[in-house]
């Protein structure tokens, strides 16, 4: 099974995906902090009220905006998992999208993984947006380029 994380400005969101359903999700306000051995204790505990054990995971997915929790969830995967997690902007992670911005390498992972779900659930260009901790705005064209946006304030 995989384990799919997504860390953002406020709250990470920890989810179990079986190859077919999503088995179980969590929510945790994010702290960049946190330990690999905290997440752990954490996640053992819940997924056990949903008979799931760090065991049955096999892979591992991040997606980050905050920099300095990344050490601490790669560990989470290479200690309590024994993976080497995939992570979001990562280079030599490919998602399948173009990026068509100034400076690619700063496009955000949230950002670049709201485009990847959208291309996969619509066909042509997109304006996706997404309301967090801040907005954003994000333009993919019909071939399915990101070509960046606007962050607001959330």
């Amino acid at each position: 099974m995989l384990l799919a994380i997504d860390c953002g400005n406020t709250n990470t969101l920890f989810a179990v995906h079986d190859g077919t359903d999503w088995r179980a999700q969590w929510r945790t306000a994010t702290h960049a902090t946190r330990t690999a051995d905290e997440h752990a204790v954490w996640l053992t505990q819940l997924m056990a009220l949903q008979d799931l054990k760090l065991s049955d995971l096999s892979a591992c997915i991040v997606s980050t905006v905050v920099p300095q929790s990344l050490f601490n969830l790669r560990n989470l995967a290479r200690r309590y998992l024994n993976v080497e997690p995939l992570v979001i902007g990562d280079a030599h992670v490919d998602l399948g999208i173009g990026v068509d911005i100034e400076r690619p390498q700063e496009a955000g992972a949230d950002r670049l993984v709201n485009a990847l779900g959208g291309r996969v659930a619509y066909d042509g260009a997109l304006l996706i947006i997404d309301s967090g901790t801040a907005t954003t705005f994000d333009v993919i064209s019909a071939d399915g380029v990101f070509k960046g946006g606007i962050i607001a304030p959330g």
